[in-house]
This record gives C-alpha cells, sequence and structure tokens, in this order.
C-alpha cells in the first residue's frame, strides 16, 4: 500500500471550522427601562413584591416566586465581591489580555448579583467579601451597554462577612 493510501485511511479526530454569529438583541420593558438608565450613568434593579429580592439587571419578573417585578430600585456604584475568577486563559476577540478579574458582585442595595471585571488592584488580592466600586467611562462614551463601567476597583471599607452577603437591609 503507498504511503497516499495509508494517510488517506487515517482516522480523522477532528477540524478547524470558524464560526460566526451576527445577531440582534431585542430587550424587554425592564432591560430596555434598565439600559435606558445605565446611558444615564445610573443603576437599577427591580424588587420583589413578594420574597423582596432585587434583581440587577432586572428581568421583569422573580426567578423565586415567578411574579412579576415592576418595582424599580436605584442601586450604589459601590459592590461587594461575592465570587470571583482569576482568567488565565485568553478569548478570541477578547481586547482584555490575562490574567484578569472577573467577579459576581453583588451591589448595594440588591441581593442578587451580577457579573463584572475587576482592575487597579493585585488578582492575589482579590477576595470575597471585598468591596468595590464602579469606574464609568466619560459620559461622552455612554450608550445603552454595561461597557459604561470600565471595571470595578477596590475601596477602603471593611470587608463584608461571607454569610451577610446578599442580605437585603431592608428585607
Amino acid at each position: 500500500m503507498s504511503d497516499a493510501n495509508k494517510e488517506a485511511l487515517e482516522p480523522i479526530t477532528g477540524i478547524e471550522s470558524p464560526v460566526y454569529l451576527d445577531y440582534n438583541f431585542t430587550a424587554g420593558a425592564a432591560t430596555a427601562r434598565y439600559l435606558s438608565k445605565v446611558k444615564e450613568g445610573k443603576l437599577v434593579g427591580q424588587r420583589c413584591p413578594s420574597c423582596r429580592n432585587v434583581y440587577i439587571p432586572p428581568r421583569g419578573a422573580c426567578a423565586a416566586c415567578g411574579v412579576a417585578t415592576t418595582e424599580e430600585v436605584e442601586l450604589s456604584n459601590k459592590a461587594t465581591v461575592q465570587s470571583f475568577t482569576i482568567v488565565h486563559i485568553p478569548i478570541p476577540g477578547n481586547p482584555i489580555k490575562p490574567p484578569y478579574v472577573i467577579a459576581n458582585l453583588i451591589p448595594d442595595g440588591a441581593n442578587i448579583s451580577f457579573l463584572h471585571l475587576l482592575s487597579e488592584c493585585k488578582n492575589e488580592d482579590v477576595r470575597i467579601g471585598m468591596r468595590v466600586e464602579a469606574q464609568w467611562k466619560d459620559p461622552s462614551e455612554w450608550t445603552f451597554a454595561m461597557e459604561n463601567i470600565k471595571y470595578y476597583t477596590p475601596i477602603d471599607e471593611p470587608d463584608v462577612p461571607a454569610e451577610e452577603i446578599g442580605r437585603l437591609k431592608d428585607a
């Protein structure tokens, strides 16, 4: 058997095939109001009338109770680190070069976390309970997107004890 025939009989175990997805996002009423507030430099959540959870971004309904959420709650630029990941693997097309920290943050006034970037700190110094604050882009750059916040940075406030993270003071 020739070398060419031997190669033809080798099993194929994988191929590289780039995939490109173009899509348009249509925001529902709760998300549209939220993104409009973000464009104004404000963070808002919605409170569940039943369990009192405050969601950011608002979903229009409580994931725990299944009831509509309409009460808007203005939230602070300050937040608490609930959990975090130090990313070491580059993501294709991502301008942020590893290593960097992505954290689940609970803004003051909410008890459900959202994901954002941490910066201006040593990755190894990030910890659960750490207090952080939003660093917004210049208002001339604001759009209808969470990218209006460049990242969160540590602030000089005591850590929140783990058992208190996500507990609302008025709940």
